[in-house]
């Protein structure tokens, strides 16, 4: 990539301090204005989506409770699998507390709309600091980091965020204590949920890039395996309701992905190291 200055093209490497700035504010921008546009866009269909999205897991005709129904029928379970009933009042205790969640929704999902285009913009300003060989290693990282966000995202969403709602509303100490959440609480679990699985399913491709430029192998995440599990227990923990049961729903995609990435990496050392090879022969 190069800038232009006073109509002249300045390659990457002969840009100042000044010149990155500038070029990085450039892409900041850009980010910003897509930000912008996303939010418009969730800003103008805000009813259904933050009844349906938002607050979806809170309703007994959400997407996944209807799933689960209809496999239970099947299943011969009746209405075993059926969710009849949410037992949770939901409410707002701040004054601003309903036009500041609204705020915070639109731009959340402004990004999320955004988030292929933002990490575009990224990528275009990191590639050209890159060897040749790293250019080549990546090729197509903008779409698999993208596909691998929302996939996350789906999970957390419709798998993680279903039951953990389910959990907590029917956790109680004693009946005489009635579940009543707050707004804010109930956004404070939902978004570190769904957005920490979005980012925490980037594993295999964060693993496949470490590989191709040398840095880790599969021996190296076989060695340490047990040392993984420790590390994707205490993220699960992280971004999960403190309960066992969640924990685990999370724990093990997790660690299904990791096994996923030592496949990929020694497919991606096999292919560096004839590579190497044949630079040498």
């Amino acid at each position: 990539m190069a800038l232009f200055r006073k109509g002249k093209k300045v390659d990457r490497a002969e840009m100042s301090f000044m010149d990155h700035l500038e070029e990085l504010r450039a892409h900041l921008f850009r980010s910003v204005v897509a930000i912008v546009i996303g939010a418009v866009v969730v800003a103008i269909y805000y009813k259904p989506l933050f009844r349906n999205l938002l607050m979806g897991p809170l309703h007994t005709d959400f997407i996944t409770y209807r799933a689960m129904c209809k496999l239970g029928h099947k299943l011969g379970l009746a209405e075993v699998m059926c969710v009849g009933d949410i037992p949770v009042n939901m409410q707002n205790v701040v004054m601003t507390g309903q036009i500041t969640l609204l705020f915070t929704f639109i731009a959340i999902g402004g990004v999320i709309l955004a988030f292929p285009y933002i990490f575009w913009e990224f990528w275009r300003f990191v590639k050209p600091a890159l060897t040749p060989n790293e250019k080549s290693t990546t090729r197509g990282v903008v779409f698999w980091v993208s596909f691998l966000f929302f996939l996350g995202i789906c999970f957390g969403y419709l798998v993680i965020a279903p039951y953990t709602v389910n959990f907590l509303a029917g956790f109680t100490l004693d009946d005489t204590i009635k579940n009543q959440w707050s707004v804010t609480s109930y956004i404070d679990t939902m978004l570190p949920l769904v957005l920490g699985t979005g980012l925490t399913f980037q594993l295999p491709l964060v693993i496949l890039f470490l590989t191709k430029i040398g840095i880790v192998g599969p021996s190296f995440l076989r060695k340490y395996r047990r040392h993984a599990i420790v590390i994707i227990l205490i993220v699960a923990a992280a971004i999960t309701p403190p309960d066992v049961i969640s924990q685990c729903i999370v724990t093990l995609p997790i660690y299904f992905l990791y096994e996923i990435s030592i496949r990929l990496s020694a497919r991606a050392e096999k292919k560096r190291l004839k590579a190497e090879e044949a630079e040498w022969s």
